[in-house]
């Protein structure tokens, strides 16, 4: 049961160089329904920028997540990662299992146990990390709207003003899983193939080969849907979490 009497409990979380800004859409549409969401900024990112250091790692974002359950007392919510979150919730999931009802990786990175932000990367993102790191940085560039495929001039423009860089660090921490994730009854994973990435396209194939994942493709849009096609986005957060 959500702990919201009008409707479920929504958390958004947001991927690499994104904050919680960039669900304003998809946020007004759900509450629109009556529904609670949350929509947490990682520790570096956006308004938390000022917070950036070198002692950030892919276990404190997992805590901003969890702690916000905590805090919130949320209980029986729908989990939404976004690309880089994917590792995100696929952590916070192992100190979450008894407080969600469903999982949705949004374009999204589906980690093994034992495996690293690092390996996943193109050989272009490899270099800056690198580089980055060879001058002694904490963090590297975040994405631009036109490498995130953003459909709309206007739209680029605002994502291009609020993107941050991401920490380096996060990228250095092996994801330790249990199963967690996978003991949850209602999962869905969405691809948006404007915006290449073999790994989503992997991660795709896999959940399209799993009777236990729902799967969806959204066109006309790019890596970002919550901004491009947030009223697809929404419809196919309801029709999860109204299949029995």
């Amino acid at each position: 049961m959500s702990n919201n009497q009008g409707g479920l409990t929504f958390v958004l979380v947001a991927g690499s160089g994104h904050g919680g800004w960039a669900w304003r859409r998809l946020a007004d549409l759900l509450r629109s329904k009556d529904h609670r969401v949350y929509t947490p900024t990682l520790t570096g990112l956006g308004e938390r920028s000022h917070l950036m250091s070198g002692a950030i790692s892919l276990q404190t974002h997992i805590l901003d997540v969890v702690n916000l359950f905590r805090w919130e007392d949320i209980n029986g919510a729908v989990l939404v990662g976004h690309s880089y979150a994917g590792w995100v919730i696929s952590g916070a999931i192992e100190q979450l299992e008894d407080r969600v009802q469903a999982m949705v990786y949004l374009d999204a990175f589906l980690p093994d146990d034992g495996q690293r932000g690092f390996d996943f990367l193109n050989e272009q993102q490899q270099a800056a990390f690198c580089d980055a790191q060879a001058r002694g940085e904490v963090s590297r560039p975040g994405p631009t709207s036109a490498a995130l495929k953003i459909q709309n001039a206007a739209d680029a423009i605002w994502v291009d003003s609020k993107i941050t860089p991401q920490p380096i660090g996060v990228s250095l921490d092996a994801v330790s899983l249990t199963g967690a994730r996978e003991r949850i009854a209602k999962r869905l994973y969405v691809r948006t193939p404007l915006f290449p990435q073999p790994r989503f396209d992997a991660a795709l194939a896999r959940c399209q080969a799993d009777p236990a994942w729902q799967t969806a493709v959204l066109d006309a849009c790019g890596h970002d849907p919550m901004i491009d096609r947030p009223d697809a986005v929404c419809a196919l957060l309801d029709t999860l979490v109204t299949t029995a």
